[in-house]
């Protein structure tokens, strides 16, 4: 089944490599975007370390004011949603 120019098989072929081609350009792809993700992750837990150590520095300000003050330390529960 040879026709004058390009064969039926080398047809085929091309569109198997090209697919082949997409498929792990796509998968550099993810892999790129995986590791962005992964540095935002670790950007978003130092933000949340540092807001915590904020908080708790807060809280024990808070403490030695009311200490001072004589107010008794109020107590924090948990809200129901």
């Amino acid at each position: 089944m040879a026709t004058e120019g390009i064969s039926l098989e080398v047809i085929i072929l091309a569109i198997i490599v090209g697919t082949l081609a997409a498929i792990v350009y796509s998968l550099r792809i993810l892999v790129l975007l995986e590791r962005r993700i992964a540095r935002v992750d670790l950007n978003i837990e130092k933000i949340a370390r540092r807001i915590v150590s904020e908080e708790m520095k807060i809280e024990r300000q808070e403490a030695v004011i009311e200490r001072k003050l004589g107010v008794k330390a109020k107590k924090f529960s948990k809200r129901k949603r």
